[in-house]
């Protein structure tokens, strides 16, 4: 299971925003890593802004290059616009809702709670992070102590976050349900999803 395990700091001081999270690092360094970092940047061509936009959101969602790759190229095959294919193709990853729901405080632990098997789909064990769940879907944390207890902790820590409307959780029951898929509105990407169809595009 491939996965970014390098600085997460260094990487939000490149982009400029909290990619993994609220940090206050980037709050007393709010500029790029780097001997030159303070210093001002040379303009961006069209390709280097489309590259920016794009490792933007293969960060934030987890995914290594082959894998974004792939969502871009499922979204191309969809009706509708490809931006927002892509979009809804990140959002409704198991690992992303999981995260959404609260069962995680991180979107990489929540790909971790999902490989270990510590989720249910529907009543089946699902530990692939990438499954795309649908409207109707039920997602729960299996019931056992280990996972439980482990769903219960973060739950009480991501008190502040709220759930999205396209989902309902019953924390008391651990389960979530997705409700409808979210709209761009809804989604409100970190990044351009435009700049990146037309970086792949090229």
């Amino acid at each position: 299971m491939a996965r970014y395990t390098g600085p997460r700091v260094r990487i939000s001081r490149r982009f400029g925003i909290p990619i993994f999270g609220p940090t206050k690092y980037l709050e007393r360094r709010n500029y790029g890593p780097g001997v030159h970092g303070p210093k001002s940047r040379r303009k961006h061509t069209e390709y280097g802004l489309g590259l920016i936009e794009k490792q933007k959101l293969r960060y934030y969602y987890g995914l290594m290059e082959r894998q974004f790759r792939n969502v871009y190229e499922r979204a191309l095959r969809r009706r509708g616009v490809t931006g927002e294919q892509m979009l809804q193709i990140l959002e409704t990853r198991l690992d992303n809702v999981v995260y959404h729901l609260g069962f995680a405080l991180t979107r990489p632990a929540a790909r971790q709670l999902v490989g270990h098997g510590h989720v249910k789909v529907n009543g089946r064990k699902v530990d692939v992070p990438s499954f795309a769940v649908k409207v109707n879907d039920v997602i729960e944390i299996k019931d056992n102590t280990v996972s439980r207890q482990l769903a219960s902790k973060n739950l009480e820590s991501s008190t502040s976050r709220v759930v999205p409307d396209w989902l309902t959780v019953s924390k008391d029951a651990f389960k979530g349900t997705v409700m409808r898929i979210p709209s761009r509105v809804d989604i409100q990407p970190i990044a351009n999803e435009q700049a990146v169809v037309e970086f792949y595009s090229r």
